[in-house]
């Protein structure tokens, strides 16, 4: 397994991103972006790219705050998403930033390439795939779902998945609907899975923790986690295939 801290511009601010790749791989293969939740680039999200990784992919844990900020209470997390969502082109700019740098990479196919996002993360590759770009696949875990620009039809290129905990108290049963009317209307090839019992955070093994710490409904569920990470495993293969 090989890891290398990247540096990249986007929109005019330094990026710190992370790429992991398994050099025992021979040739160009699929990459995936991995857009982190609102505490930034943290371990979690590395972990996740080291995971791509060993499933023989590129995976490239990307910065969407800039300078590679991180947060450790959700009053900070809550500004830095907040900063980061207010210039829509901004964001776009920073996320397109990272995929040139994916895409121009030896190990990476730049032909194949999809990216995945946890929380805030999960609503920026969805608003992606809403504006059209170029990527095989987008996966959203626990992520928002509403949206100030619903994507147009025949607008969508990529496959959506969508891994929705049934009981998050972030994300009512108004606003899962509301995606699927979006969805369906757009004439979006998704798939949104729904976990029993599974509330916000539930891929983050430290969300129990930081829900009791703050107060907020936060929880792990390895069930979910793990099923969840089957769903995106299938879907990769699937559309790495073609």
């Amino acid at each position: 397994m090989k890891t290398e801290e990247v540096i990249y511009e986007g929109g005019g601010v330094s990026m710190k991103g992370m790429l992991a790749w398994d050099d025992a791989v021979s040739g160009p293969r699929p990459g995936v972006l991995v857009v982190h939740e609102w505490w930034g680039l943290n371990e979690s999200v590395r972990r996740r790219a080291r995971m791509l990784a060993g499933l023989g992919y590129v995976g490239m844990a990307v910065d969407l705050f800039g300078q590679g900020k991180t947060a450790d209470h959700p009053d900070d997390a809550a500004r830095l998403a907040a900063e980061a969502m207010a210039d829509p082109d901004r964001m776009r700019d920073r996320f397109e930033a990272a995929l040139r740098l994916l895409r121009s990479r030896p190990e990476t196919d730049p032909e194949r390439v999809a990216a995945i996002g946890y929380c805030f993360g999960g609503g920026v590759v969805l608003q992606m795939a809403r504006l059209g770009m170029n990527l095989d696949a987008v996966a959203s875990f626990h992520g928002s779902l509403g949206t100030g620009f619903p994507a147009r039809p025949g607008a969508v290129k990529a496959r959506i998945l969508v891994c929705h905990g049934a009981a998050d108290e972030f994300i009512p049963v108004e606003a899962v609907q509301a995606f699927k009317g979006e969805m369906d209307e757009a004439g979006a090839d998704y798939r949104l899975v729904s976990y029993e019992g599974a509330q916000h955070g539930f891929t983050n093994p430290e969300a129990t923790a930081n829900g009791r710490k703050f107060g907020l409904p936060l929880a792990y569920d390895e069930d979910a986690d793990r099923a969840s990470w089957v769903e995106l495993q299938a879907l990769l293969a699937e559309v790495f295939a073609r």
